[in-house]
């Protein structure tokens, strides 16, 4: 059975609500298959009722799902009155001065606040950093032996994230490191079960959530304070600090809390996701040798055309966050469909990424479609689109390229033969089922020019300036 489109009269307005078709499955069954099993299950509902179709979820309701680029252009451009991002359950988790907490005026404005700090040249300030924690972290890598890398991404995005936007340092480093990756752990369960958010004792998600949580708020409150006592804060570069300086500048009053939101928030958003999308890198490249051999040359000889384009191709056969929600709040034209208030519209971006109709030889990998091309606007969407876009993205593929970069030039990666891996649901990401299986010879040399002059350290050698 399936729900057939719908007409009802909107009260004071002349057009009639229609929503598109879709299946009259429980909302529970929809939602299982929606996180476990999104691609095939868009695939056959796609093919059921077209582009855009019907589905009740548990937790968020009923919820249009759309699959052509047209219909994500709709979503992503509609004014802020209208839909609705920031009511969603991650939001809930993270705290009210997280970005996914907010809309209309105040998320525009906090939006504003935060994007000098992701300007390109800031941006790139990072590059030692970034190349500094991938060699620490590859040290660990054994030659000749399979092993699963999303381990070693994990602590890479992880201490980028703490340095280059926490800014932390010493005991509070060290304590966010430990503490951050269970927080992460934890608040993952009660964005995909809310009812776990209550407080059931000693052990239960919700307490220990909760406990975490105060001892986070504590070092960030920390870390501000330091902030704010430096008198050279105008020089870091470290995103806490631009946030700060002109709010101390201004002598603004500065809520702890709603910084500590905002920067778990940027760390949610660019740690498992960007370990996960440099696990796929690795599983792809190692069944595509003519492309790894291409991207060492071009390592060695310090060009980047076809790493971009190799970036940008990874997250198109396999974006790591693969759906973005928005509530609607006003009715709302989707194509020839008119939603009522209440209703949510999430874009399915594996769907549109691997439509024939839009990407030639959609299934396959091809970096080379990218190479001097950037991907159309609402074709290529694995960090959603509009005012609501991921605020990191560049930041995490300039990140990707870094350690891809570093990767290459000290290890020899291997190809094979086998299957590629499947997709696994993390809790926030999807990853590669076997973690991106490796396997890897240390070079005698590292490649590259940088690595001739001096510039980079080995990774059989300990990295200076690198904080612990």
């Amino acid at each position: 059975m399936s729900t057939p489109p719908r007409d009802r009269e909107h009260p004071g307005a002349g057009a009639p609500y229609r929503v598109p078709p879709g299946p009259s499955s429980p909302p529970l069954v929809n939602g299982l298959l929606f996180l476990f099993a999104r691609a095939r299950w868009t695939r056959q509902m796609q093919r059921r009722y077209g582009d855009a179709f019907t589905v009740r979820m548990p937790v968020i309701g009923t919820t249009v799902v759309v699959c052509h680029p047209d219909l994500v252009k709709a979503v992503y451009t509609a004014k802020p009155t209208v839909l609705h991002g920031g009511k969603n359950p991650l939001g809930s988790v993270l705290g009210p001065g997280s970005l996914f907490s907010m809309d209309e005026d105040r998320h525009l404005q906090e939006r504003r606040s935060l994007l000098p700090a992701f300007h390109g040249d800031r941006m790139r300030s990072y590059d030692r950093l970034i190349e500094e924690e991938t060699l620490e972290a590859m040290r660990a890598w054994p030659e000749d032996e399979e092993f699963a890398t999303i381990r070693s991404f994990n602590r890479i995005t992880l201490r980028v994230i703490l340095r280059a936007v926490f800014g932390a340092e010493g005991a509070e480093l060290a304590d966010l490191e430990q503490l951050l990756p269970r927080i992460a752990t934890v608040g993952q369960r009660l964005v995909t079960a809310p009812i776990l958010r209550r407080d059931y004792g000693r052990w239960s998600p919700g307490r220990r959530f909760a406990t975490m949580r105060r001892r986070y708020d504590q070092i960030v409150s920390t870390l501000i304070d330091k902030r704010l006592e430096d008198p050279e804060l105008g020089e870091r570069i470290d995103i806490l600090s631009l946030m700060l300086s002109p709010l101390r500048e201004s002598g603004a009053e500065i809520d702890h809390s709603d910084v500590a939101d905002e920067l778990l928030t940027l760390l949610l958003a660019g740690h498992e996701t960007t370990s996960s999308s440099l696990a796929w890198t690795v599983e792809r490249l190692r069944r595509h040798p003519d492309v790894l051999r291409r991207l060492e040359q071009e390592a060695d000889a310090e060009t980047s055309a076809l790493r971009t384009a190799t970036v940008l191709e990874v997250q198109r056969v396999r974006p790591v966050i693969t759906a973005t929600g928005r509530l609607v709040m006003e009715p709302f034209e989707l194509g020839q469909w008119r939603l009522p208030p209440g209703m949510r519209v999430v874009t399915e971006a594996s769907a549109v990424h691997k439509d024939e109709r839009f990407h030639p030889h959609a299934r396959g990998f091809d970096p080379d479609r990218y190479v001097g091309h950037k991907p159309a606007t609402y074709d290529w969407i694995p960090f959603g689109g509009g005012v609501r876009r991921c605020l990191g993205a560049a930041f995490a593929q300039f990140e990707m390229e870094v350690v891809i970069r570093t990767m290459l030039r000290q290890f020899e990666l291997l190809p094979t033969h086998s299957p590629g891996e499947r997709e696994r649901f993390r809790g926030v990401a999807y990853a590669p089922a076997d973690g991106g299986v490796a396997l890897v010879r240390r070079r005698r040399e590292p490649i590259g020019n940088r690595a001739e002059a001096g510039h980079q350290a080995t990774v059989g050698c300990p990295v200076m300036a690198v904080d612990r």
